[in-house]
């Protein structure tokens, strides 16, 4: 299972059963270790290890994600020192396509084979294999072979895992006691993975804000795991906010720098912008501003400053404070995430205790069934649709997003509640819904391509499950673009001054991609990133039937037109990624592009534009005296050539600078 794909995707592949906890195959023994599964603390699958009686160790491993999710059995050969020397994991992977992995270790010469990737290494010290498709019980036999070598171990295909002990907990729950450690593993991912061991070294339990494994009957233990791992993450995010976030006491000025003017969308030549505390004090050509004394100076020659950018469709995790950072974004809306978790995070950003971006706060609601949201904010009567909205408001969102299981007779309840208290609506298409009806009911935006482009196909009804993706692959190519139902929607869109968010990276991943193949928009960077992240990536694109490869590019590429006319006909385009942070939102503007959008316009709707859609252009979105310095250098000009918005050479968010180098290498991203 790719974790980054699990975690980040929010719209997605075909399912097995309309359950929401799929039942444990018949043949696996009484005798196996059970843990349980959880999203957002709600139980969606299984995990289940023991030893057959030829002595390999065998793990089972499924979940169900509104349809999606892995479902893989790995079958280990371990030595006498517990070091797997042959492995195999079969199934389907969290997108649903075939998995078949193995790995031999045989004469100190190590073979690995699957879907994505094959090859060969002698071995000249001790190193384990990383499954793909890895099941979180394989992170407790990682950490231990790790410290049974001193706290290191090679990694193969490639890569260093380092491993340290952090705490330790006493635990009480439905009548156990035990005993547990954490462990921090670095060189998976962007920041160490976390794990907890039992006393024998082995795995007891996985989980993040978002994600949770841990043995069954200690479920009730999860919130002291997490408290505990928090405080570990928390301690390391603190630091690191101390050391990389630079203040310029006596001012910093960029000067000779070619200015992007989100008003006019025009780049100014010969500039200089002067920042003292978290304002802009002064903005003019070069020789008509005077740097203060002592001010930092950033010789911007052959840079252009743009205003901070936005991603206005983040669901905000651990390492995207710096991903974004490090990609010039400065904003994002978060478009559906755990309330406490959420509001929690925001308050140390604030706080000057974790890096991040501003945080704009909209609230996910959804229906109950077995295809609803990772969320617990599930409503199935008008009454709890109101509370939902009013508790949103309460708490200081500004924006609500109707997902994918909302009763149809529900949606103008939480739409007529949301806009009397002031808040946006937008959201999904809810099964048995078209985005005609969600717009005349009163939408304010729509996320994501694909919904509009099923509102030409009413056969789809049930939105809420893999189909939104699937059919749209499978027939998007045939959309007339000229057809009177294409033009009828346009001008619905426009007479209801409804804005779109695409999210077309999402779907050139998706359509584009396929097994083995690194998805066109992680291309440019994927040699920098953390090997394990980059292994990950080639499980992004769903997987064709034989014959039908073509058809899916197809389709995206009909997708993007659709956009370039609802664009050229004047409907507002949103910048958003629902993916990986930063480095996707820069992928989003360069499709835009490709959708026939002006590189400068593109720059516009992702600064200025979003900060009117919002509301917050009065203190962000531009460059000008007395908004807040949310700036972004690059090198190049990107109104002219999109691409050189890859190029963060130096970013300010609310008057603190990042160098993005500095970033990057937080991250474990090299050059």
């Amino acid at each position: 299972m790719s974790l980054l794909l699990a975690m980040t995707c929010w719209a997605q592949k075909p399912t097995e059963t309309p359950s929401a906890v799929p039942p444990l195959p018949p043949e696996i023994p009484a005798m196996a270790r059970h843990y349980s599964v959880s999203i957002m603390g709600i139980l969606v699958g299984q995990q289940a290890v023991w030893t057959a009686p030829d002595g390999c160790l065998h793990i089972f491993y499924q979940y169900n994600d509104r349809g999606r999710g892995p479902k893989t059995t790995s079958v280990l050969e371990l030595d006498a020192n517990g070091m797997p020397v042959a492995e195999s994991v079969s199934g389907n992977d969290y997108l649903k396509s075939p998995v078949h992995e193995s790995y031999t270790l045989t004469s100190g010469v190590a073979h690995w084979e699957s879907n994505y990737e094959k090859g060969e290494k002698k071995l000249e010290a001790m190193a384990i294999y990383l499954p793909i498709n890895q099941a979180p019980w394989e992170l407790g036999l990682l950490a231990k072979s790790a410290l049974d070598n001193g706290g290191r171990i090679r990694l193969l295909p490639e890569g260093e895992a380092r491993v340290d002990r952090l705490d330790d907990l006493n635990l009480e729950s439905s009548g156990q006691q035990g005993h547990v450690t954490l462990y921090a593993i670095s060189g998976l991912d962007f920041s160490p993975t976390y794990v907890w061991l039992d006393d024998a070294g082995s795995f007891f339990a996985f989980s993040n804000s978002w994600f949770g494994v841990i043995g069954e009957g200690w479920e009730s233990a999860a919130k002291q795991l997490q408290a505990a791992q928090d405080k570990a993450a928390q301690a390391r995010a603190a630091e690191l906010a101390r050391k990389l976030g630079h203040a310029a006491p006596n001012g910093l000025v960029f000067a000779h720098v070619n200015l992007f003017d989100a008003q006019s969308a025009e780049t100014l030549k010969d500039q200089s912008v002067v920042v003292i505390g978290n304002r802009i004090r002064n903005v003019g050509p070069s020789d008509q501003v005077a740097p203060p004394a002592n001010a930092e100076i950033i010789d911007g020659t052959g840079k252009t400053l743009l205003p901070g950018l936005w991603d206005m469709h983040a669901h905000v995790a651990d390492n995207d404070g710096l991903l974004n950072l490090a990609a010039g974004v400065t904003t994002v809306r978060d478009l559906a995430n755990d309330i406490d978790t959420l509001l929690a995070r925001r308050k140390r950003i604030e706080e000057g205790k974790e890096i991040g971006t501003r945080v704009i706060l909209a609230g996910v609601i959804d229906g109950t069934g077995p295809y609803h949201g990772p969320t617990k904010v599930l409503v199935a009567t008008p009454e709890e649709a109101r509370a939902a909205v009013d508790n949103y408001a309460r708490l200081g969102y500004v924006q609500i997003k109707i997902y994918s299981s909302v009763k149809p007779e529900l949606v103008p309840v939480i739409i007529q509640e949301a806009h009397k208290l002031g808040l946006r609506v937008s959201g999904h298409i809810p099964a048995e819904m078209t985005a005609a009806q969600c717009v005349a009911y009163g939408y304010d935006e729509i996320q994501h391509a694909n919904f509009l482009m099923l509102n030409f196909m009413p056969d789809v009804k049930n939105t809420n499950t893999p189909a939104r993706l699937t059919e749209v692959a499978k027939r998007g190519a045939d959309l007339d673009l000229r057809s009177p139902q294409v033009q009828a929607f346009i001008k619905l869109l426009l007479d209801h001054h409804t804005v779109l968010d695409p999210t077309l990276s999402v779907f050139e991943n998706r359509f584009n991609g396929g097994l083995g193949k690194i998805p066109p928009g992680f291309q440019p960077i994927a040699r920098r990133l953390p090997p394990q992240v980059r292994r990950g990536l080639m499980s992004e694109g769903l997987t064709p039937a034989p014959g039908m490869e073509e058809r899916y590019r197809q389709s995206f590429t009909r997708m993007l037109q659709l956009v370039g006319v609802m664009y050229r006909a004047g409907v507002p385009i949103e910048d958003g990624t629902d993916s990986l942070a930063g480095f996707t939102l820069q992928r989003e503007l360069e499709l835009d592009v490709r959708a026939g959008i002006p590189a400068n316009k593109v720059l516009q709707d992702a600064t200025l534009n979003a900060a009117r859609i919002m509301k917050l252009d009065g203190d962000l979105g531009s460059i000008a005296p007395g908004k807040l310095a949310d700036l972004t250098l690059v090198n190049g000009n990107p109104a002219n050539n999109i691409s050189d918005i890859r190029k963060t050479a130096w970013v300010v968010k609310d008057g603190t600078s990042y160098k993005p180098e500095e970033l990057f290498a937080a991250l474990g991203i090299v050059d």
